[in-house]
């Protein structure tokens, strides 16, 4: 069985539906079992791996879906762990 985390803590902060229809988006187009924790959305597969590449693609494709792109970005974290991170957004004056 095969698992990747992806950390949603600061993505938390746009709203629970937005989570909502993270889940179902990557329930979608994996077909895996997801599973959404408190700040943190667990992707398991039984038979077929899941690459970590793949998996950051879609959530790029989804913060661009939803127009988020621009205010966040995905990087990785440990192993078999993808971050959801707020972009630093410098203010012009």
């Amino acid at each position: 069985m095969t698992e990747i985390k992806v950390d949603i803590a600061e993505l938390k902060a746009e709203g629970d539906e937005v989570i909502k229809e993270l889940a179902d988006f990557l329930q979608e187009k994996t077909n895996a079992n997801i599973e959404t924790a408190t700040n943190e959305i667990i992707i398991k597969t039984e038979e077929k791996e899941i690459p970590k590449q793949y998996v950051r693609v879609l959530l790029r494709k989804f913060l661009h879906k939803i127009e988020l792109r621009d205010y966040f970005r995905v990087i990785g974290g440990k192993e078999n762990t993808l971050i959801v991170k707020e972009r630093k957004i410098s203010e012009e004056e």
